[in-house]
């Protein structure tokens, strides 16, 4: 990883750009919120934007409320883009995960440095600090700003948005974190001040009484088990996320209750969005999510949590998807 290098690029700039995938999760804000307090603390003229919406359980985070959003500011946005003379592009693998923002990013003639921890990074990128064995793109930013030089710059605030990134990406430390390095860092974190579970209360005792019920909803009445095949999934309609007044995070983590049940080893989450149908996977063993969505949606992730998007009806996704099954029912019931 030639942090020199990038060092040095940042020594020569001013105008920095950080940007994170559409439907930012608690890796893409948190990675994105650590680096911004860095540079801001160095003095770069930098921002963050992104295409969408920000989860409520994240907007604690210091200089949360100052996150540009492409949909409510995209000529703002475009007019920075302009200018930038850096732009980092953080958990994602792909600039078309940027959805309508994806188009100035990549005309930009900026120095594109890409930190992420999906495979199959894409070549349209000048520096990438890019590895599967981590468990998230905050561990990475941990890294990076160690390696540029500046991990004494590391206060209270940016290791929480650090350490945010880590627990949403391995759901509290239970899966993608059995790196030791991982650990090691957390203790640095904490070393930092930290409350680890003033934090977990933050992130995870804050739902809405909506959302609670949206989850109560999602697995009394649209859960369906396929045993046949070692499958699961719940499948919500607009109709269903306006009955609960649906905000933007409220799904977060509900694919899981799929793959917990006992002989389930795959898993999937249909959310019906307006002209789009919203697919999350997730699996155990070596049954590789990332690859089926590839394959059958144009979706992509890691090995065992991926996502796309179908832009067929939520019925005959439902339909595509099953049907599916069938080819691969003797690996879904042989995968160890």
């Amino acid at each position: 990883m030639d942090y020199s290098t990038v060092a040095e690029i940042l020594k020569q700039s001013k105008n920095i750009i950080i940007t994170s995938h559409s439907n930012p999760d608690g890796d893409a804000i948190g990675s994105s919120l650590a680096l911004y307090n860095l540079f801001s603390k160095l003095g770069f003229n930098v921002n963050v934007c992104i295409p969408n919406k920000i989860p409520g359980y994240l907007q604690w985070m210091k200089n949360c409320k100052e996150i540009l959003i492409y949909k409510k500011d995209s000529q703002k946005i475009k007019e920075i883009i302009k200018e930038a003379e850096i732009i980092f592009c953080l958990d994602y693998n792909d600039l078309h995960r940027l959805e309508s923002m994806s188009e100035p990013i990549i005309n930009s003639e900026a120095t594109k440095i890409l930190i992420d921890h999906h495979p199959k990074v894409e070549n349209n990128i000048d520096y990438k600090f890019s590895t599967t064995e981590t468990s998230s793109t905050a561990e990475l930013i941990y890294d990076f700003i160690k390696g540029i030089g500046y991990e004494n710059l590391i206060d209270k605030e940016i290791a929480e948005c650090i350490y945010v990134g880590i627990i949403t990406d391995t759901g509290s430390l239970s899966y993608l974190c059995n790196f030791q390095s991982t650990y090691l860092i957390i203790a640095n974190l904490i070393g930092l001040g930290i409350d680890g579970k003033r934090i977990h209360q933050l992130v995870y005792d804050t739902f809405s009484e909506n959302r609670l019920r949206l989850l109560g909803y999602s697995l009394s009445e649209k859960l369906k088990v396929l045993k046949e095949f070692s499958t699961a999934y719940i499948y919500l309609s607009r109709s269903d996320l306006k009955k609960f007044k649906y905000q933007v995070g409220d799904t977060e983590g509900l694919v899981n209750y799929a793959l917990s049940i006992k002989g389930i080893r795959f898993a999937a989450l249909f959310t019906e969005r307006e002209k789009v149908v919203r697919i999350s996977f997730r699996s155990k063993e070596n049954f590789l999510v990332n690859e089926f969505a590839i394959k059958h949606f144009e979706g992509g992730g890691h090995d065992n949590a991926a996502g796309a998007n179908s832009y067929i009806s939520l019925e005959k996704t439902i339909e595509k998807f099953e049907n599916l099954l069938i080819e691969y029912k003797n690996c879904l019931n042989n995968s160890k």
